[in-house]
């Protein structure tokens, strides 16, 4: 009997053994699929073969796991150029050692929740673009032995938690926005002994605790006072560029140091809100069974109960894998989440407008003139000013997360700094809670947009110079988004509709598709993110249509085959315009059967030359493609749209329409 009940155990602690080494901890998975999903650019497709659906992330790239290939205790992605937001969800990696992200271009704040990784050794988030505070809760990382923040924008104060942090060796702060004070203490100031400190009784806090801080840097900042005594061991230049007292190293200039607020005291209490009550055990009494019995019994229970439960939440969670999850939608469990920094400094140049008036402006929203599964688009007229353009975004407050805020924030300042002839104004924003709006404001273009012209209105009205002005002056737009601004700015879904004519028929460059891949990704609705009219734009998938200079220049190829055709990009009987059009642009004696049937006169010099451009546009190779600045010479080179150009081609017209009559 004692044979069968060992072989018993054997084979319960065998098969719990085979389980648990088959499951991979599905909060671990899920941490990094939200991680995932907080980036919404990977130019190098870094983040490639990060399935969602795979239950063993140890072979994605940038992570690596223990020994036994059941924890994630390392992620480093450095120097990959990702565009996102740091997700808090990511303090669920209860095992991991270290969190590199350098050198990336993450946005927004960082969570507090990494303060929660108790097993964390090295953070480095330099070289991004973070801001807000650094997290007080940083000072419970009881481990930690590397913090790298520096080349950031983060603002507030220095915790004094970060005192707390018994074996770091190297805090490198440095290139940041950081005021206040430098904590040696709790309760004292800089001029304090390190005996000195311990004199009230309280619990100390500060700089002065961490007795391992070989390394530290605090240089170009906005910080006052004086240089801790206990830090007088760091080399003076890891105080220089700031607002200290102190002439050596060498500070910044009164005037610069003239915003930064009077030092105050403080410090953040962490309180558990959820104590973990001590199980309590009843002694067992005694049996007269012998004691080796016993205690196999309950060796056996537990194991065959621990098995149950390992199956039970293995089960749930294949389940739960199976149903649509929504990592940034608001509950009420994760409001402590999603705290909203607001960068002032970033849009303190925009214009915001009240609802109340646009609302005015815009007839109380009645002045429709265009509309999409993601935003609507209104006419109005500002109290003695210009006629406007009021985008207004389609996304329930619901689905609005921090994350949303902050690229909204972002995008309202990238489209800020947009001034050129040939593109859309955005004259300010809009932002209010309640009720929950989000608008775009832009300077309004009487004409509508070019598809408007080409496929619904009178086609005679777009004469052949005309074209070829719109043409040039979209090329002139496109080289000054590429080649003046910097970093460069492309247009997300480059075609017709994004190109809004004037009075008298200059082409203006919007961008109004901008938003549809992140607020998509909110709601989980793959199906905005296309449009019928774009849908063959690129040979590629729908997600990587425009996310670079290469993507804006073959659509920019398709759209002079659209401009004169007056064929759309697509459509259900024809097809895509440009496999129709191959067999034309390859034929030089052909060209001409491209031209838009409406038209009743046009220069084969002109054509011969727009085709030639729009061979380099749709190159199968993109290193082979011509930049924009390129191709914008090429075209006001060779292309005659002045005034006689016009009254030739006119005359031209008259007479033909003479001679036909």
């Amino acid at each position: 009997m004692r044979t069968c009940v060992v072989l018993r155990v054997l084979v319960t602690v065998g098969l719990l053994f085979i389980v648990i080494c088959d499951a991979f901890p599905a909060n671990e998975v899920y941490a990094l699929n939200t991680f995932k999903e907080a980036i919404y650019e990977d130019p190098h497709l870094v983040l490639s073969n990060w399935n969602a659906l795979d239950s063993a992330p140890c072979g994605w790239a940038g992570i690596f796991c223990s020994m036994a290939q059941d924890h994630v205790i390392k992620i480093n992605i450095s120097g990959a150029s990702l565009k996102g937001f740091l997700s808090p969800n990511l303090h669920l990696l209860s095992s991991l050692q270290e969190l590199i992200l350098h050198g990336n271009l993450l946005i927004g704040t960082i969570p507090k929740e990494i303060g929660l990784l108790k097993n964390l050794k090295v953070l480095d988030l330099g070289a991004n673009q973070l801001t807000g505070p650094i997290p007080p809760q940083l000072g419970n990382l009881a481990n930690i032995m590397k913090i790298n923040l520096q080349s950031n924008g983060l603002m507030g104060k220095l915790p004094a938690e970060l005192g707390n942090l018994k074996y770091l060796e190297e805090l490198r702060l440095d290139r940041n926005k950081l005021q206040g004070l430098v904590p040696a203490n709790n309760g004292s100031d800089f001029t304090s002994s390190v005996h000195g400190m311990y004199a009230s009784g309280a619990s100390p806090m500060g700089f002065c605790r961490t007795s391992q801080l070989k390394v530290a840097d605090f240089s170009f900042n906005f910080l006052i006072g004086s240089i801790p005594k206990c830090l007088g061991y760091l080399p003076k230049s890891s105080f220089q560029g700031n607002c200290l007292q102190h002439k050596d190293p060498k500070q910044r200039a009164a005037a610069l140091c003239g915003g930064t607020p009077p030092p105050t005291n403080h410090a953040s209490a962490i309180k558990n809100k959820h104590p973990v009550a001590e199980p309590r055990h009843q002694a067992a009494s005694s049996s007269s069974k012998p004691t080796w019995l016993v205690a196999l019994e309950v060796v056996t229970a537990v194991m065959v109960g621990s098995l149950f439960i390992v199956g039970l939440v293995n089960g749930l969670q294949k389940l739960k894998n199976k149903s649509s999850i929504i990592p940034w939608k608001k509950s009420g469990s994760d409001k402590d989440h999603m705290t909203i920094y607001v960068d002032t400094g970033m849009l303190k140049d925009v214009v915001r407008y009240s609802r109340q008036e646009l609302e005015v402006a815009c007839e109380d929203f009645s002045n429709i003139i265009g509309s999409s599964p993601d935003s609507v688009v209104y006419k109005g007229t500002m109290k003695g000013g210009p006629e406007i353009a009021v985008i207004s975004l389609c996304v329930k407050e619901d689905h609005w997360t921090a994350y949303l805020e902050l690229y909204f924030q972002k995008e309202v300042a990238e489209l800020a700094r947009i001034n050129h002839e040939n593109a859309g104004k955005l004259l300010g924003y809009c932002r209010e809670s309640s009720p929950f709006t989000r608008m775009l404001v832009f300077e309004y273009a009487s004409n509508g947009t070019l598809y408007e012209h080409l496929h619904y209105g009178e086609g005679c009205q777009l004469s052949w110079t005309r074209r070829m002005k719109i043409v040039i002056g979209i090329a002139k737009g496109l080289t000054y988004f590429h080649s003046e601004l910097d970093p460069p700015f492309t247009i997300s879904e480059l075609n017709s509709n994004s190109v809004y004519l004037t009075e008298d028929f200059s082409p203006k460059l919007v961008d109004f598709e901008s938003w549809k891949s992140i607020i998509s990704r909110s709601e989980k609705n793959s199906g905005a993110i296309s449009s019928e009219g774009a849908i063959c734009v690129l040979p590629n998938t729908l997600e990587s249509r425009h996310l670079d200079v290469q993507g804006n220049i073959y659509a920019f190829g398709v759209l002079l085959l659209e401009i004169i055709s007056g064929r759309p990009p697509y459509c259900k009987d024809k097809g895509c315009l440009i496999d129709w059009a191959k067999e034309f642009l390859e034929v030089p004696e052909v060209l001409s059967c491209v031209v838009d049937p409406e038209l009743k006169h046009f220069k084969q010099e002109d054509l011969k030359v727009i085709c030639e451009v729009i061979n380099l546009c749709i190159h199968p190779s993109t290193s082979r493609r011509t930049s924009m600045k390129d191709l914008c010479a090429i075209l006001e080179s060779n292309i005659d749209t002045s005034i006689t150009a016009e009254l030739k081609a006119s005359s031209l017209a008259w007479a033909e329409l003479a001679l036909s009559s």
